[in-house]
């Protein structure tokens, strides 16, 4: 019998893993970023990717959250493919199904904290007093009470990558992507910033995928998994 799936690809199943990327290989020249690299990654998971510098991490993360597109394998959500659908239908899934974090946090200087965290809701067609409610809210529950008319240039690095975690939790989705979320950030913000990352994230049931350099925070994750010359290092993590 096969199990039950939906329509809706960020619907997730019992049977299927949240994320999951089958042999997947991309090139740059006749530079192997990908090797043919397999992971599945399960609802409500934390998972850090690990690696030297050009071992090919960013590259996973960029081609499971639909940036990139691999040169062959597959990507699947919640048991759907989804390295076939052309950059329009991925574009929309980065807004309504996946939510990032980035190391500098990459807000908009122009707005305000409320407004980043309500931008991936805006762009999908939210209606405003509804997006900037929910935004509002999980600035509340990152302790940015009070911070919500503040821009960027008002806030510290942490209180800015705090809004992007917002930012990235506030349209509920299946799969937060985070690249170097703390590299910009002091050894006790980074932490306490994971620590908002993680616990938000598990309040929600999304799956995290983390691309670090750093190992410290990576001990920090449920689960690691190490990349190596574009290939999973079964000696250094798993998959």
């Amino acid at each position: 019998m096969h199990p039950q799936t939906t329509d809706r690809p960020g619907q997730l199943t019992a049977a299927a893993p949240a994320l999951a990327g089958r042999n997947l290989v991309k090139r740059y020249g006749a530079q192997y970023a990908l090797a043919g690299v397999d992971i599945d990654i399960q609802p409500g998971e934390a998972v850090a990717i690990v690696g030297p510098s050009g071992s090919g991490k960013t590259s996973l993360l960029h081609v499971l959250a639909g940036i990139l597109k691999a040169d062959s394998g597959e990507v699947l959500l919640a048991g759907r493919r989804i390295d076939q659908l052309g950059e329009t239908k991925r574009s929309e899934l980065r807004r309504t199904e996946f939510g990032f974090v980035f190391q500098s946090g990459m807000l908009v200087a122009e707005l305000s904290a409320e407004e980043n965290a309500a931008l991936p809701m805006l762009l999908a067609g939210a209606a405003r007093g509804e997006a900037l409610g929910r935004a509002r809210e999980w600035l509340g529950r990152l302790g940015l009470s009070g911070k919500e008319r503040n821009r960027p240039g008002e806030l510290s690095g942490g209180e800015a990558q705090r809004v992007a975690i917002a930012r990235a939790l506030a349209h509920r989705p299946s799969v937060i992507f985070a690249d170097e979320p703390t590299g910009a950030l002091d050894t006790r913000t980074g932490r306490d910033t994971m620590d908002a990352l993680l616990g938000a994230a598990g309040e929600h049931g999304a799956a995290v995928v983390i691309v670090t350099h750093d190992r410290d925070l990576a001990d920090s994750v449920p689960r690691t998994v190490a990349i190596r010359d574009g290939r999973i290092d079964t000696a250094g993590g798993t998959a």
